[in-house]
């Protein structure tokens, strides 16, 4: 006899009669924790029955909305992502001999990492940057360190990727002004200057003014570029910072669009039109080690950044509703103990972000938990992404977890969590607001002592930190900069000041103070003729620092 019972319906019999006759007959491992990182349960088994799935409004096709499977129709059958190692360290000079050696051996851009004063917006003689000059990345105080930085380095062959925030309008005018000098047209120059101030308000600590005056330096950058960069990506919003400081999954993905849309927002305010500004913005994103719940992390935020510029912001250009996105292993995952344990954390973060749809790729050294990479070190990271490009398989076929009944079910999950949030911000005000209330801060605290406490409780393993403990490890042979350094780029940045014209340096930097001080004022064109009079990056800062003052946070305990 025929049964007319529902296929779903038999299904889930199916599927409870199996965990109850045969998954219960055999307990579970005790003591570790099957959630996600992010502390989202997992089930034992992710069947068809487990949620309603509309091919067309939450897969459909790479390249089509909402894009959950790809930007790109071709994604990697068409071109690989490109593989851009972070390098940065000592004067200007040492970090143009390590962009050299990382092209020579096939990487396919170039990202700049920043030492702390030039984050903070000192010249490398400020007080406060002793014995700090080049140590975690690169020293620029001028246009004059710029063009050393780039000296050989063709800028119309090359896409540069910019990692500062506060002093971000400097930096770019720097660039800007080498590329003009090699007879490259700001039209024609390529990359990404990363620009997010909101995060730093919320993870990484490296701000110098106010939120709202931040906020009209990122604006004044987004409608420059849009005028007279269009290559150029103004502004990569970035959840990287807010998941090294300690966030979950989900909340790297929630605060990460909701500043995006506040940065939409302050456009749209500006007056510019979002096609005219939408179609520049970029991402970067982390990819740690939960594997499948990085995959999700970035299909969802292709969906969910699709809808918003679609339905909530009118977006009309299709190229406005693209997410595209830098990925960074999670140097947090990183260990000392064991240190080459780091390769396969790197290596099994680099396929997430791979399989995830990454357009920009950046591999850690298996040695950053002790100090900044070798080129040993680095060229094996760099490998590492070819190795997946070129003998793994992955890149034959787009989306290839797409259907997986547990990937699309997590991907619905962090979206559903991100939506969450969003109610949260807009209750509060908005992302300053917010900010201003340490709500973001908050939530962050929480998430890191919450996954610091599984880790003390072996609840998390972490294989040779608290399991698979080794004694007696040999000492790792590391980068050390030479402390001399510092001195070199003082005495560097003295002769520079010695050689430039004084009154056009004192003119310039009234013009920009006058400029501050008028709020319907773009600040870039200005910006740019201070670098061309060789001003440095701290005094355009003190400037704007006199203007507008500083900011200070309350700590969150």
């Amino acid at each position: 006899m025929a049964t007319t019972e529902d296929p779903r319906a038999r299904s889930e019999s199916a599927t409870a009669a199996w965990r109850r006759e045969l998954y219960a007959a055999k307990p579970e491992r005790q003591g570790e924790l099957f959630s996600t990182i992010s502390g989202l349960e997992n089930e034992p088994l992710y069947t068809p029955d487990g949620g309603e799935i509309d091919y067309e409004r939450d897969l459909g096709y790479p390249g089509v909305y909402p894009f959950t499977r790809g930007v790109y129709p071709s994604m990697y059958r068409g071109k690989l992502w490109t593989m851009r190692q972070f390098a940065g360290f000592g004067t200007a000079e040492e970090t143009n001999e390590r962009f050299r050696y990382l092209l020579e051996h096939g990487q396919t851009g170039l990202s700049t990492a920043f030492d702390m004063p030039t984050l903070m917006g000192y010249d490398s003689d400020h007080h406060r940057s002793v014995g700090e000059v080049g140590r975690e990345g690169v020293a620029i105080d001028s246009l004059d360190d710029m063009e050393t930085l780039f000296a050989g380095i063709p800028l119309d062959e090359v896409s540069t990727s910019m990692t500062i925030n506060s002093p971000a309008a400097m930096l770019l005018a720097f660039y800007l002004c080498v590329g003009e000098e090699q007879g490259v047209p700001r039209a024609k120059l390529r990359g990404t200057i990363q620009t997010d101030i909101l995060k730093e308000y919320i993870a990484q600590k490296e701000w110098i003014f106010p939120p709202e005056p931040s906020m009209r330096l990122v604006i004044d950058m987004i409608e420059f570029c849009a005028q007279e960069m269009p290559l150029w990506h103004p502004i990569s919003i970035s959840g990287y910072h807010i998941r090294e400081a300690g966030s979950t999954a989900a909340q790297e993905l929630a605060f990460t669009l909701a500043d995006g849309f506040a940065y939409v927002e302050a456009a749209l305010e500006r007056g510019l039109d979002v096609d005219e500004f939408a179609p520049r913005l970029s991402f970067f994103f982390n990819a740690h080690l939960d594997f499948f719940e990085e995959i999700a992390k970035y299909r969802a935020a292709r969906r969910i950044w699709a809808h918003e510029l679609k339905e909530r912001y009118g977006a009309k250009n299709p190229r406005s509703w693209l997410m595209r996105f830098h990925t960074q292993t999670a140097g947090v995952s990183l260990t000392a103990q064991q240190p080459e344990l780091n390769i396969v954390r790197t290596a099994l973060e680099a396929m997430a972000a791979v399989l995830g749809g990454t357009q920009s790729l950046h591999t850690n050294s298996f040695d950053e938990a002790l100090a900044l990479p070798t080129e040993n070190a680095v060229r094996l990271a760099l490998r590492t992404q070819q190795v997946i490009a070129h003998e793994t398989g992955v890149v034959n076929t787009i989306d290839p977890l797409g259907g997986s009944y547990y990937v699309e079910e997590l991907t619905n999950r962090l979206e559903a969590e991100s939506y969450d949030y969003f109610d949260r911000i807009r209750k509060l005000g908005g992302v300053i607001p917010a900010i201003k209330e340490n709500f973001f801060q908050r939530e962050i605290a929480e998430a890191s002592f919450r996954y610091q406490h599984e880790v003390e409780q072996r609840q998390r393993i972490i294989v040779g930190v608290n399991r698979y403990e080794q004694e007696d490890e040999e000492p790792l042979e590391i980068l050390k900069i030479d402390p001399t350094l510092e001195g070199k780029q003082i005495a560097r940045l003295e002769a520079m000041r010695g050689r430039r014209d004084s009154a056009a340096v004192e003119s310039a930097l009234t013009r920009l103070k006058e400029d501050a001080a008028h709020e319907n004022r773009n600040l870039m064109p200005q910006i740019v003729d201070a670098s061309k009079e060789y001003v440095t990056m701290g005094e355009m800062c003190d400037a704007l620092r006199e203007v507008w003052g500083v900011w200070r946070e309350t700590p969150v305990f």
